[in-house]
């Protein structure tokens, strides 16, 4: 089971960009929550306001918050990245289904009143992750080395 999670093309370039791209995207997220920088407010504002807001449990905020800063460091990484990709694809279902789902498609930004922001960005972000699942981790990621370690 071990060796079908790290299998991957040692070779894949293109796997090696989406990961990167899309791990440090995802990091810049979970980095508000963690941090409280680049506009974030940081975890207990978070854990305060979606258990207010959305109902959902302090665990499960820290966990979404680990998944976004840890799990995407570790995305860039190429560690255990189809476990990752898992993780991620759940927060970002969730994040379409509670919030952004009733604001339509797009994201709306310059809509007057700016109402919300759609899922447009939510479905590549699951795009992406869904090609990371089935592809593994590619070029120079840890994944792979483990891989040729001991698969």
């Amino acid at each position: 089971m071990f060796k079908i999670l790290l299998k991957t093309n040692a070779n894949d370039v293109t796997a090696l960009i989406l990961r990167v791209v899309l791990g440090l995207i995802i990091f810049a997220h979970g980095a508000q929550k963690l941090f409280g920088i680049w506009g974030g407010h940081g975890p207990r504002w978070t854990v305060e306001a979606w258990g207010q807001w959305w109902g959902i449990p302090a665990l499960l905020t820290y966990l979404v918050i680990l998944i976004e800063s840890a799990g995407a460091i570790l995305l860039v990484f190429g560690f255990l990245t189809r476990i990752w990709t898992i993780l991620m694809g759940g927060v970002m279902l969730v994040a379409v289904y509670l919030v952004h789902f009733r604001w339509g498609f797009y994201m709306n930004w310059y809509m007057q009143p700016q109402t919300g922001e759609g899922f447009e960005y939510h479905l590549l972000v699951l795009a992406i992750l869904i090609v990371l699942f089935i592809k593994g981790a590619g070029k120079w990621s840890l994944d792979g080395l483990l891989f040729q370690k001991f698969g």
